[in-house]
């Protein structure tokens, strides 16, 4: 029977009179290496048990299972008569050119006699002569597959892939060895080289035209933007100079999550009542503080980051919230010890001494958010928490699957960044005031406080900082917007795992998501990444534990992440609204300034452009929005009502922030859901 199955696959043209009984197609994956040319053939097994011959998959003339092909196979024969279909059996062998073997993406077996659709999500490297079962929508719980065996043996095979490693002593823990599969798709990686050659195309022309060394003016700056389509005006350009524009960066721009409730003046802040008193629209400091007017943001953590490309600021910054609404700076002292040559500086002091004293704050800034916020907080915990998923969830499991589109590229982004970006003699080095010596010593320093439970979890992080009283508070576009897709998300994951889990037994006897919060909270010494404020401290006893674990780190990896990367063009591009490094000494007194004196201490011309082309590259969108998933992983018809209903409310809220911004005084639509890719991918 099975050779006169196999003489019944055609090339999809059928006689009218002899329909197909079973149709097949298969997806081939958009990875290196993933198609084959071996010999393939497969089993169908319906949900009594019984069988089907072992079938060659092959169309005469057709070059099968290419990279990223969808491939269609006939089945005609009436003597086959299956029940629905449960489970598949693929086999290949060891024929053909290369001995590669094949990743498959997914099967779909139609059946032409009931109308029946079975879809076989597989999302794996089929080995030769290794038969590969799957099951029909491949989302169960190890406790209750049929194959567990297989699984646990495919999961020892993937520890050996993904392995633990770190790139230096206290640093976070990432994949050891950058494994093939973590790869950028040929599509993705062709779209951003086209992306990076457009960008370093209209630098080139805008170099010839503007020349090099040092700008003249504020004006001659200006007027290197909106020439050509991919150096446009960055938004920072028309308020870069205003103090509601200063202290609106600090609820809306690239480093939204520093701000917090001020209940008492450091006492190493040598701010006075009477300093700060003119700025309180007639409140007492005291009164303003009690009355939550008064926020600070500080950066000690820059205290021993020592300037590769110029100095390094420390700076504490006090806001007071006006009847308007505005966040308005009432002092800044740029380092942290007070005293003579550390004066705290005010808006009553000279404008232009106001005006370079701020552009001195964002330097800092720039160092904090690019180490720490940007990097630490979000791709590099993102990705130990990915590899601790390839490690112990088989791609089988529910939760591997909620998970998996929300770390496409993590590795490979992160791969490049550690051997360009953050290279000794690369951009980060060249262009950033605190360097690559204080990259790494910053993340050394503090990547280990970040605590998924708090800085990880939106809610939790806003209360601790005492921002999240929005009468107080009531211009945070962060917060704000940030809340509606937090919301969504933890909906949708709450809903999602509800299909899979009864109740909490199951999830207790759940080995594999034991096993990863386990290796989650384990610290890297002991086996595991070392992340704290794992919601359970390791294990999952509460449903609402692994609901908080899951929504945080698909928060970071979207939402997090979104806000600390996609509006650095708009922040960094104009040097003098966010510089990553100044060319001369902070001010260490108030003697009056002069326009020329803010203009000498921007960065050159080459090292302006150097800024324009890393964070335009960087702030360009190059995967899908949010719960629109490149990879589909559950098929389950009620996980995809789940998603359907989570596609709605990321419209409803995508409405509501339009409208926000219509009222806004600034504009903010970094966190409009449509904005927000899935993962980390850039």
């Amino acid at each position: 029977m099975g050779n006169a199955i196999n003489k019944c696959l055609d090339t999809g043209r059928v006689p009218l009179a002899w329909q197909s009984t079973y149709i097949i197609r298969i997806k081939t994956g958009d990875k290196k290496n993933a198609g084959t040319d071996a010999h393939v053939s497969i089993r169908l097994y319906d949900d009594e048990g019984e069988s089907s011959p072992l079938m060659k998959l092959d169309v005469p003339m057709r070059d099968d299972f290419e990279r990223g092909h969808v491939d269609e196979f006939r089945i005609r024969n009436h003597e086959l008569s299956l029940g629905p279909i449960a489970r598949i059996e693929l086999n290949r062998d060891t024929s053909g050119i290369t001995n590669a073997n094949w990743f498959v993406d997914v099967i779909e077996v139609l059946d032409n006699r009931t109308k029946g659709n079975y879809i076989f999500p597989v999302h794996r490297w089929v080995e030769a002569k290794c038969p590969l079962f799957i099951q029909r929508l491949d989302a169960v719980l190890p406790q209750f597959d049929k194959y567990k065996e297989l699984r646990d043996a495919e999961l020892e095979a993937k520890k050996n892939v993904y392995e633990y490693g770190r790139a230096g002593e206290g640093l976070p823990v990432k994949v050891k060895n950058f494994p093939q599969d973590e790869e950028f798709s040929a599509e993705y990686k062709n779209d951003l080289t086209e992306l990076q050659d457009n960008v370093k195309g209209s630098l080139l022309i805008t170099k010839l035209l503007s020349g090099g060394g040092n700008f003249e003016s504020i004006k001659e700056l200006k007027e290197i933007y909106g020439r050509l389509e991919h150096i446009d005006r960055p938004k920072s350009m028309e308020h870069w100079s205003e103090d509601a524009w200063f202290g609106a960066q600090r609820v809306m721009s690239c480093n939204p999550v520093i701000i917090k409730l001020c209940t008492a003046i450091p006492d190493n802040f040598g701010v006075t009542d009477e300093m700060v008193e003119p700025f309180l629209e007639g409140m007492k400091l005291s009164a303003a503080m009690e009355a939550k007017k008064i926020y600070i943001c500080d950066l000690k953590v820059m205290v021993g980051i020592d300037g590769l490309r110029g100095k390094v600021t420390q700076p504490i910054g006090l806001f007071y919230v006006n009847k308007a609404g505005d966040i308005m700076p009432i002092a800044i002292q740029l380092f942290q010890e007070k005293g003579e040559g550390n004066p705290v500086f005010l808006p009553s002091d000279d404008p232009n001494l106001w005006q370079l004293v701020k552009i001195w704050y964002n330097v800092g800034d720039s160092g904090l958010h690019q180490s720490l916020t940007h990097l630490a907080y979000t791709h590099l915990k993102a990705e130990g928490i990915a590899v601790c998923t390839h490690r112990n969830l088989s791609p089988s499991h529910p939760v591997f699957k909620i998970l998996a589109p929300h770390f496409l590229y993590i590795m490979a982004i992160n791969y490049r960044a550690l051997n360009f970006l953050l290279a000794v003699g690369g951009p980060i080095d060249n262009l950033m005031a605190i360097g690559i010596p204080g990259f790494f010593k910053l993340l050394e320093k503090k990547q280990g406080d970040f605590r998924l439970n708090v800085e990880g979890h939106l809610i939790n992080d806003l209360k601790e900082r005492g921002v999240d009283d929005a009468e107080a508070l009531p211009f945070y576009p962060y917060r704000d917007d940030a809340m509606l897709t937090w919301n969504a998300l933890k909906k949708y994951v709450k809903n999602t795992l509800a299909i899979y889990y009864e109740d909490e037994k199951q999830m207790q006897e759940d080995s594999e998501l034991q096993q990863w919060a386990k290796e989650l909270s384990l610290s890297f010494e002991d086996g595991g990444i070392g992340l704290k404020g794992v919601p359970g401290e390791g294990k999952f006893e509460k449903r609402e534990d692994l609901i908080e674990t899951l929504t945080c780190t698909i928060f970071m990896c979207s939402v997090k992440h979104a806000a600390a990367n996609f509006s650095q063009y708009d922040d960094y591009a104009f040097t003098p609204n966010f510089p990553m490094h100044l060319v001369t000494d902070p001010p260490t007194d108030k003697v009056p300034r002069t326009p020329e004196d803010v203009v000498k201490a921007l960065p050159s011309k080459n090292d302006t452009l150097g800024v324009i082309a890393i964070t335009k590259t960087l702030s360009l969108k190059g995967t899908k929005s949010l719960g629109d998933f490149e990879v589909k992983y559950l098929y389950d018809i009620r996980a995809q009502a789940v998603n359907v209903e989570l596609m709605e409310d990321l419209v409803k809220a995508s409405r509501v922030i339009g409208k926000r911004n219509k009222e806004r005084k600034f504009t903010y639509d970094i966190l409009d859901p449509a904005a927000v890719p899935n993962s980390i991918s850039i």
